[in-house]
């Protein structure tokens, strides 16, 4: 007779209350490490090797900052330099802290008519209806702020507007540098400068 199944045993994290494996995504994993190395540490092994390589040397595992010249392979896949911030996405990506910019792009639909899409005024303080209401008046074109594919917001603007509205940019919002601005092209990013 087969043995009857058991229910899954899950391992909560004291600190954030996620599943122990899921901290490292969580909203702060500085915080939950000392927990997941003395609770979890078959789940993170690095995390373990690198808090007895700190005894070792009299160091306090904090943070996980670590300087440049000590950065190498051997370095936990957590460990972030203190020169550069950088984020742990899930999958093990590793996604650095976004400088303010401006990405415009030209999509083409239906073979001919084509939508411009403005991404990143935000990060200049520029409320963004305000800039659709000017971009859709100076060009004579319907301009609407659009939630985009990765949940932040952006101008979508009727029309091939590609190259005059970097002018409009730098004349508009003097806060707005030209080298901040950024064209896809062939999903490239090529500086508008």
């Amino acid at each position: 007779m087969a043995e009857k199944p058991r229910p899954v045993q899950v391992l909560y994290c004291a600190v954030c209350t996620l599943p122990a494996e899921y901290c490292e995504f969580g909203p702060d994993f500085e915080k939950c490490k000392p927990w997941v190395i003395q609770n979890a540490p078959h789940l993170y092994p690095d995390l373990v090797k690198a808090d007895k390589e700190a005894e070792k040397t009299g160091e306090k595992l904090q943070g996980m900052q670590i300087s440049g010249d000590q950065a190498d392979s051997t370095a936990p896949a957590g460990s972030v330099s203190k020169q550069e911030e950088v984020k742990r996405l899930p999958g093990g990506k590793i996604k650095k802290k976004e400088k303010p910019e401006v990405v415009v792009e030209k999509v083409v639909r239906n073979k001919r008519k084509c939508v411009t899409i403005v991404k990143g005024l935000d990060m200049f303080g520029i409320k963004l209806s305000d800039a659709s209401k000017k971009l859709g008046k100076k060009f004579a074109s319907g301009a609407s702020v659009v939630k985009g594919p990765t949940e932040k917001e952006q101008i979508d603007v009727q029309g091939d507007i590609l190259y005059d509205i970097v002018e409009f940019i730098t004349e508009t919002w003097p806060n707005v540098p030209e080298n901040a601005i950024y064209f896809i092209e062939d999903g490239r990013k090529v500086p508008a400068a």
